[in-house]
């Protein structure tokens, strides 16, 4: 028991470092209103999660505490849900209602998009 949440811990340290560098090399080289940051990480570990799912439905890739690492921690630590909903709450703030529900839209379409791309990656075939 103590080994999974060592797994999860460790997973989730390394995403979080992660996901402060995206946000912060993306609000240093694309500074804008629309937070570009969350949405880029957001998208990407959707992506990631789909990738490590496929592969474990393909091959069993992935055992309980590779999954607790990389999905549970790494993913988990690496995605931004509770900043993704203040960032929407911040742009309501501003009256960008527009900008807010096009992110809200955008970010829930692409992410199941991606998603999804990672599972059908992990199933072509190699030939």
């Amino acid at each position: 028991m103590l080994r999974a949440f060592f797994m999860v811990g460790a997973g989730g340290f390394a995403g979080s470092i992660c996901r402060y560098g995206v946000s912060y090399l993306t609000t240093k080289y694309y500074p804008t209103t629309f937070p570009a940051g969350t949405f880029i990480i957001n998208i990407t570990g959707c992506l990631l999660i789909g990738i490590l799912y496929g592969l474990s439905l393909r091959n069993n890739w992935l055992q309980d505490a590779g999954w607790l690492l990389l999905a549970t921690g790494f993913c988990g630590g690496f995605t931004t849900f509770s900043a993704f909903a203040l960032d929407n709450v911040k742009l309501m703030q501003q009256q960008l209602n527009f900008l807010s529900l096009l992110y809200v839209i955008s970010s829930t379409a692409l992410g199941i998009i991606a998603c999804k791309a990672g599972i059908w990656l992990t199933q072509i075939s190699h030939s």
